[in-house]
Formats: C-alpha cells, structure tokens, sequence
C-alpha cells in the first residue's frame, strides 16, 4: 500500500519535471510537510515531506489552421451579412423618407400653383372689370359729347328752316263787338304785318 503511494507521487513529480525547481534547505523547514502513514514501524521517525503548491494546469487545445481559417471565414461572412442588412435597412428608410419628402414637396408646390393660379385670375377680373368701367365712361362720355353736338344742329336746321320756309307770328283783341288781328308773316328777309278789325256778328 505504502509502496503504491510512492510510486504514484513519485509518477507525479515526473509529471511536472522542467516546472519543479528543488527548494533550498530553509524553505523546506518553513513549509508544511505531510506525514507518511505506516512509516512509524520499528520506533523510527517518520517520513515528512514538504506539501508542494503547484498553479492548476491550463488544458491547451490545438487548433488546426484549416479550422481557423474557416472559422475566420465563417465569422467575416457573418459580419458582413450584418453590415449588409444594416445598410439594407437604413437605405429602405432613406427610401422612404425620401418618398414621403418628394410627396410633401409635390403638394406644396401644387398648392402654391393653385394659389398663384387664384391670385392671377382674381387680379385678372379685376382688370377686366377696370377695362369695362373705364370703356364705358368713355362711351357715356362720347354718347354725351354726340348728344349735345346733334341737339345744336338740330337747333341750327330748325332755325335755318324758319328762316328759309318762313313763318308767322300774332295777337288778337277779342271785344263784345269785334275782333282785331294782328298778323307778321316772316319770308326769308322779308315780312308782312296785316290788321284787320272784324265786327260782329259775322256774316261771311
């Protein structure tokens, strides 16, 4: 039993041969040591053997570089799908915000051709409402003009034609027992007065 014991801490120590370094006299007496059991036989001292602190072993896992290089392919490949659905992503909203932008931007120059239309047709029946106003005030003020210069020449002929045709003009004096008459009959430069007294009762 105590030989196996042995035997395996001595497989032990040549395990870690190049990593142990032998402790100087000192440090063995100031470490802890473990007694080895069944060493008492006979009345001789026991075994002590100074307990050794070793740091656990880190388990190395080689790799081979063809796995790598997959892995490093399999990760780049990944990678770059998530840079390729980001950017999707984020072009498919710029996308819209641009859509949504154009629209609003066609609407609002639609509104300011309604608005521009509006204005101009309103200013243009202003305009033509001026013009009809102003046309006919010059009309009326023609019609007038016209109208006055018609009734001076009807004037004109009217006394041309007394003139020229002749006419005449009388009074009369009526009494209870005769009629006197007084007559001027205007021929062009000339003129003719007649009286005449009639009494009454008339006979002829």
């Amino acid at each position: 039993m105590n030989a196996n014991k042995g035997c395996h801490f001595s497989s032990h120590l040549a395990g870690v041969k190049g990593r142990y370094t032998q402790p100087s006299a000192p440090e063995l007496l100031s470490e802890p040591c473990l007694a080895c059991p069944g060493a008492e036989v006979g009345g001789e001292r026991s075994l002590r053997i100074p307990c050794l602190s070793l740091p656990p072993l880190s388990p190395k896992k080689k790799k081979h570089p063809d796995q790598e290089q997959k892995a490093i392919k399999i990760q780049a490949w990944w990678r770059g799908t998530l840079v390729r659905r980001t950017l999707l992503h984020a072009a498919l909203r710029a996308c819209v915000i641009q859509h949504w932008w154009k629209l609003m931007l066609a609407r609002l120059l639609e509104k300011r051709k309604r608005a521009a239309l509006e204005s101009s047709s309103r200013r243009e029946w202003a305009v033509v409402q001026l013009q009809s106003l102003v046309r006919m005030w010059r009309v009326r003020q023609r019609y007038c003009r016209l109208l006055h210069a018609v009734r001076i020449i009807q004037v004109y002929w009217r006394w041309h034609n007394c003139h020229s045709r002749g006419f005449f003009q009388g009074t009369y004096d009526l009494t209870a027992s005769h009629l006197g008459l007084e007559l001027e009959i205007f021929l062009g430069s000339q003129i003719c007065r007649i009286t005449d007294c009639i009494p009454f009762p008339i006979k002829n």
